[in-house]
Parts: structure tokens; C-alpha cells; sequence
């Protein structure tokens, strides 16, 4: 009996993690076959379910999430990715996706040897309960729309040491994610004086501290060695997207590039556009597929409307509202009029002007320039009125709608990208596929942030009249560059990536992903068969091919 005790342990534990709800036996992979053939698609294939984006406690965000002091329930590390993917959500398969600059060398070899150990115990590799991938996050942030060209999660197709790279390959950290500048003492001295502020989780900030060092203390790799020659106890970086294939090529052709995420404006300037990525080694035959949602939000739609509006030479101005749509430089402007002595004097149209100016002049950053104003002002400013689950802050212009839509003419004839569209969760806290169930908001999204006593010892005092600053004289620390009580309204359980797969083996569903014959779904498993038939009702192309036609 005392052999079985831990066993009933961790069934107990499961049982609480899944939220009580383990599925009956019989899969989604099951179900499809006569329903394929009534629709007159093709039955050999079959219908599984993935999750590509996921994050676990080696990535710093996901650590500092896990504190208590964050509503955070512990560490999750990737064997309970492992047991969320197969117990909880019951995927078919799933990718680890940690932040590339959060992953030392020795959790590198961890992440590989964890996911080695999730996929041994997969049963018959031809057909596995379960396929596990190894992957990681090329996290690029700019401050500037011309600098900057996002995230985009990196999925290897082996699990061999020796055809995999050595290392993630990272998007060296920088301060430029907000005009506001963070400089490295800031960042350092607010770690430092975390502890003392929130004596009571002492110990859980000294553990982050400790982490968070032991990230940015691994060396950096020598600049100019080819990156196969480099030592594997280094951090190997590529600032653009150009440079990251070229890494990426020198060890492997069995990968893909997801980019994620463009339309959040939690980060993305104001602005922006796809065509600097469709420049020549900005694309490449492996970034084939596309994430249109997660735990973020909806960012496929494309409206007209815009945040800032940019004349010829690159200079922002506050453009009106429209459509429903509030840009929130607008709003800052209406907070300060709110304020005027005079409403409707030459005094207060300056500084309303003044107020609105100085949000755009910040970038992604300019709601710091307005001090003491409560959440609530904002009203709906930077979100799209009309989208379904929209991300934050909503980039119409960076959504997938507008990069399907970009073409770039060069002397070698019209570039343009060809994605497939799918979904994943972004999940932080090592559940992949958290939309099987709408459950515990705070555990299963990205919701989760300070707690109130703990936020209340730490801030400082707002002031007593609400004013607009420039962006010059705007003292941030990390703590401030989250909008979070705004932000903590558009996280939502995760999003699916379906696949047409012609088996459940590794081999048949990276086919499939290879093909583009995917969807994507906000959560729930939806059967999907979407073909190109010919006349006399064959197949002509599945979902995600491509031809040309008369």
C-alpha cells in the first residue's frame, strides 16, 4: 500500500491541476473518418489537435508569474507541460517555447532531456499518444516600427543532439521595448529593492533575483565565429529575422518559424506594417505558418483605423476617432481638457494638444505620460470595437489580414507571404491547450499580476492632479510598463492548431505542418474539412496547397 501512496498522490494532484475534470476515454482523432467521407474529403486523413506555444518556468516571465507574490501557485517546469498536454487537455501534440534569452546553456540540455523523456513514454512511435516538439521564442521587441519585427516561436522536428542547434538562438535584450528607456541599473535596482518592499515573500524575490542573474550572467557568444564553430556554453544571438534563418539553416532544414503576435500593442510600436519582412532574407520557406491567436487575443482582423497617424517624413500626430475606435492619444487629451480650469480656452486646447502629442511621441509607452489618471479614463481607447476576442491595444496594421494582404515589388517580381493560419495559447504557467475548459482565469490565462498588498506597498503615491508629461522626463521602473489592469482584461484561455495529418506519428503530423494543411480554432475542437475540388469532384488541392488557374 505505501508503494501506491505517491501514485495516489499524484493523481490527486492532476486531478487539481486539470481542474477535476480528466476526459473519458476515445479522442477527438477518433471521431473524424465517416464525417470526412460525408463531406466527400479525403478519409485517409484524420483530424489531430496541437498546442505550439508554450511556456514554462524557464522563461522569466513564466518564473516571476509562478511567485505567490504574483497569484502565483509555484514552478512549473517542462515534465508538467508534459503531464498537462497528455492528462488535461489531452492533446495530440505540443511544442515547448520558453524565451530564447531566458534560457542558459544548462537549461538548454534540460529543456532537451525533458522533452526526450515526455516523448519516450508516448507508446509505439507510429502511433504515439502523444507528440511532443521541441522549440523556443525569438522574442525581437523595437522601439520604433522600423526597428521592429516581433515574435516568432522557432519548432524543431527532431529530438536528436546532434541534428538539433546547440543552443536557442535569442533576440539580444534590449531596453529599446518602450521609448521610455529602462536602463540596466533601473532594472537591477528594482530587483534589489523587491525583497525589502514585500518582506513577507522575501525569500520568492530573492529566488527571482537569483534566477534572473543567473539569465543574464551566461556570456554572450563572440561575434564574427560561424555560428557551427561557436562554444556551446554561450548565448548566441540574431537581430533580425534574416539573421535568425541563416543561423537556423547552418544546423537543420527540419524547422519552422511561427510568427505571433504583431497585432498587440502591449509591445508592437504604433505604426508599423509587414513589408520590411518581406525584403529579401527577412522571409524564408520555413516560416510557413502563422499564429492568428492565443491567450492574447484575435490579431487577424484588419481595420482601416489607425493609433498615430505618420506623414511622409515619419512624424506622428494624434489622429481623430473613427469606426467606433478611440486612439488612446485621443483620450489622453480628453483626460486633460477633463482637468482645464477654462475648458475651451487657448489654454486648455494647448495643453490638450500638448497631452496628445506627448502620448505619441512615447510609442508603445505613452500612457506613461499621463500621471495620476485612474484606469477607467482610458474608457475603450486602442481596442477594436468590432473584433472577435481582440488583443490589446490593437495593431490593425501589423494583423494577419494586412500581411496576406502585403505585396512587395522588387526585380524579382511581387513577393508576398504564404501562411497557414493557426492557433496556440502562449500559455505561461506550462498548460499547453488551457481552452479545453473555461476554468480558474487566474491559473489557466495570463491574467494573473501583483497582489493588491503587495502592489500597495511598492506604489508610489499618484498625484494629486492629473497631468500629461513628455516622453523625456517619464521615470519608468519594470514594475510601470505593463498597463496591467487594462492589459488583464484581453487574456483569454488558448487557442488550437489543427492538423490534416495522414497518421499520428512525428513524421505525419510535421508533414502536415509542413504542407499548411492546418486551422485554428479559439479553443474548442472544431472539425474542420476545407478542399479544392475539381469538376468531376476530386480533390485538386487540400487545405493549405497552392495553384494557379486559367
Amino acid at each position: 500500500m505505501a508503494q501506491k501512496l505517491p501514485a495516489l498522490l499524484s493523481l490527486v494532484l492532476l486531478l487539481v491541476a486539470c481542474g477535476r475534470d480528466i476526459h473519458t476515454p476515445g479522442r477527438v482523432a477518433d471521431i473524424p473518418r465517416p464525417l470526412a467521407q460525408a463531406v466527400e474529403s479525403d478519409a485517409g486523413k484524420q483530424i489531430l489537435f496541437g498546442d505550439l506555444h508554450v511556456h514554462t518556468t524557464y522563461s522569466m516571465d513564466a518564473f516571476e508569474q509562478g511567485a505567490s507574490f504574483m497569484q502565483g501557485e509555484g514552478l512549473h517546469p517542462p515534465a508538467d507541460a508534459c503531464d498537462f498536454a497528455r492528462y488535461c487537455s489531452q492533446l495530440d501534440f505540443w511544442s515547448i517555447n520558453d524565451h530564447a534569452v531566458s534560457i542558459t546553456p544548462q537549461r538548454w540540455r534540460d529543456t532537451g532531456n525533458s522533452i526526450r523523456q515526455c516523448d519516450a513514454v508516448s507508446g509505439d512511435p507510429l502511433n504515439p499518444d502523444m507528440v511532443s516538439f521541441l522549440g523556443w521564442e525569438w522574442t525581437q521587441i523595437g522601439a520604433t516600427s522600423a526597428s521592429h519585427y516581433g515574435h516568432k516561436n522557432v519548432i524543431l522536428k527532431s529530438l536528436d543532439d546532434s541534428e538539433i542547434p546547440p543552443r536557442p538562438i535569442q533576440a539580444p535584450p534590449t531596453p529599446a521595448q518602450f521609448n521610455v528607456e529602462l536602463s540596466a541599473g533601473s532594472i537591477v535596482k528594482d530587483w534589489l529593492t523587491r525583497p525589502f518592499l514585500d518582506s513577507a515573500n522575501f525569500t520568492e524575490h530573492l529566488e527571482n533575483i537569483r534566477f534572473n542573474m543567473a539569465t543574464f550572467m551566461a556570456s554572450a557568444c563572440e561575434e564574427g565565429i560561424p555560428t557551427t564553430e561557436l562554444p556551446l556554453d554561450c548565448k548566441e544571438g540574431a537581430t533580425t529575422p534574416e539573421d535568425l534563418f541563416a543561423r537556423l539553416d547552418s544546423w537543420t532544414d527540419d524547422y519552422l518559424v511561427i510568427p505571433h503576435g504583431n497585432a498587440w500593442g502591449l509591445y508592437t510600436p504604433p505604426g508599423g506594417d509587414w513589408y520590411k519582412q518581406l525584403q529579401p532574407g527577412n522571409n524564408h520557406p520555413r516560416q510557413r505558418l502563422i499564429e492568428v491567436y492565443s491567450g492574447h487575443g484575435n490579431a487577424e482582423q484588419y481595420r482601416s483605423w489607425r493609433a498615430v497617424d505618420y506623414d511622409g517624413e515619419g512624424n506622428g500626430s494624434c489622429p481623430l476617432p473613427a469606426d467606433g475606435f478611440i486612439p488612446c492619444c485621443w483620450q489622453a487629451g480628453e483626460i486633460i481638457r477633463g482637468q482645464c480650469t477654462g475648458p475651451g480656452s487657448q489654454d486648455c486646447e494647448r495643453q490638450v494638444a500638448a497631452a496628445r502629442q506627448n502620448f505619441v511621441d512615447a510609442g508603445a509607452s505613452g500612457y506613461l505620460t499621463m500621471a495620476g489618471v485612474a484606469t477607467e479614463e482610458w474608457l475603450n481607447c486602442g481596442q477594436c470595437p468590432d473584433c472577435f476576442l481582440p488583443a490589446f491595444d490593437y495593431r490593425p496594421g501589423n494583423s494577419v489580414q494586412a500581411a496576406l494582404a502585403s505585396t512587395l515589388f522588387d526585380e524579382d517580381g511581387p513577393q508576398r507571404f504564404r501562411f497557414g493560419l493557426m492557433a496556440s495559447s502562449d500559455n505561461h504557467t506550462a498548460r499547453p491547450g488551457t481552452g479545453y475548459k473555461e476554468l480558474r482565469r487566474i491559473a489557466m490565462t495570463e491574467a494573473a499580476g501583483p497582489t493588491r498588498d503587495w502592489a500597495e506597498t511598492i506604489a508610489v503615491d499618484p498625484p494629486d492632479v492629473v497631468s500629461s508629461l513628455s516622453p523625456a522626463s517619464v521615470q519608468a521602473t519594470p514594475r510601470d510598463v505593463f498597463n496591467r489592469d487594462r492589459v488583464n482584461s484581453f487574456f483569454y484561455t488558448g487557442g488550437l492548431v489543427a492538423v490534416h495529418s495522414e497518421g499520428r506519428d512525428r513524421d505525419s503530423i510535421w508533414q502536415a505542418l509542413d504542407r499548411r494543411e492546418v486551422y485554428g480554432t479559439s479553443g474548442p475542437r472544431i472539425l474542420l474539412w476545407f478542399d479544392l475540388l475539381a469538376g468531376n469532384g476530386e480533390i485538386a488541392r487540400p487545405m493549405g496547397g497552392e495553384m494557379r488557374t486559367a
